[in-house]
């Protein structure tokens, strides 16, 4: 009967003699049939528990790296945590460089010191850039994983993407444009933080791919690089509503949503229907006061879950692949918001 034990531990788990997990082992006569399955059923326990035994006094660094609105990486910082006691017994601890805004050479600049410095995984939300590939090159040189989170960047050496799928996304918000304006005349804002993100750029094509399908003479204006600030989204909303008489409706794909709501008021304008991504604070006051229609969003903590497992998994201490599939999108209403 093939097994990785000493004989004691086996009868230690199976609650039988050594003898007796002796004669199991090799076969021989005079066990009882229930013995026998008794010390089946402890090496397939001891199987199971291995992995725990494997993890016990593992600890492991990673390091999150994100260019995003600050209320996102909020959310992702809380996820993770939540998550952390959750893995024992192994041990993860994170480090965080957040910015909402950053030069391509001082993102760069920080892979690169975390190459030197090292890192059991690195999280990154970054542009999909030739830079950005290259660096996360030099990561994986020095078996340094990477994972892209809720934007991604293909062509790099990253070993996973966690998050949604975002052209499903999109679609899904252009599903539910068409239908809540079926009998409105409303030209749709389209509003990006930057051309750089391969998430908001898949997000804006599965939007407009169900535009075509389901209301293909609608107009959709697209406003990019807006940084998801609400500082920077005002403005420009402001400029679009002045510029578009027609705007009436909003797909807001970078955040910013408090900026694009008091444009609309500032001109005095109606918003029949406007949909966002991800439940921050202040997207859920703006779900419960109404302004927001919807908000696309994904379990983060489950992401999280997800980024551990694939560290873990890269470096031995799961086995078996822990490829992350594509996270769920839930459409939360003003009737359905869960709880912080």
């Amino acid at each position: 009967m093939p097994h990785r034990y000493p004989v004691r531990e086996i009868a230690r788990q199976a609650g039988v003699s050594e003898a007796t997990v002796d004669r199991v082992l090799h076969r021989r006569s005079g066990v009882r049939e229930g013995t026998v399955l008794q010390v089946e059923q402890a090496i397939a326990d001891l199987d199971r528990q291995r992995t725990q035994l494997r993890l016990s006094g593992r600890q492991f660094m990673i390091d999150l790296v994100m260019e995003t609105p600050r209320q996102f990486s909020r959310l992702v910082r809380e996820a993770l945590e939540l998550e952390l006691p959750g893995l024992r017994p192994a041990v993860i601890r994170a480090r965080y460089h957040l910015n909402e805004t950053w030069e391509t050479d001082d993102l760069i600049a920080k892979l690169d010191a975390i190459v030197r410095q090292g890192s059991h995984g690195v999280v990154l939300k970054a542009p999909d850039t030739p830079a950005v590939a290259e660096a996360i090159g030099r990561l994986t040189a020095r078996r340094i994983p990477v994972i892209t989170l809720v934007t991604d960047v293909p062509m790099s050496t990253r070993v996973a993407y966690v998050g949604m799928d975002n052209r499903a996304a999109g679609a899904t918000a252009g599903y539910l444009m068409c239908q809540w304006l079926r009998h409105v005349d409303a030209d749709v804002l389209v509003m990006t933080s930057s051309e750089m993100f391969r998430g908001e750029e898949e997000r804006e094509m599965g939007f407009r791919a169900a535009m075509r399908t389901y209301d293909p003479d609608r107009k959709v204006i697209v406003v990019t690089d807006s940084d998801g600030l609400d500082e920077t989204c005002g403005p420009l909303t402001t400029r679009t509503l002045r510029e578009h008489p027609g705007v009436a409706a909003v797909y807001s794909i970078g955040g910013g949503n408090k900026g694009i709501v008091a444009a609309f008021g500032r001109e005095d304008r109606t918003c029949e229907a406007f949909i966002g991504h991800d439940l921050g604070d202040a997207n859920r006051a703006l779900l419960r006061s109404g302004h927001l229609t919807a908000v696309l969003h994904h379990d983060l903590r489950a992401d999280m879950r997800a980024v551990a497992q694939t560290v873990m998994g890269f470096h031995g201490a799961l086995p078996g692949d822990h490829r992350p599939r594509a996270s769920g999108i839930q459409i939360i209403t003003p009737h359905n918001v869960p709880e912080d």
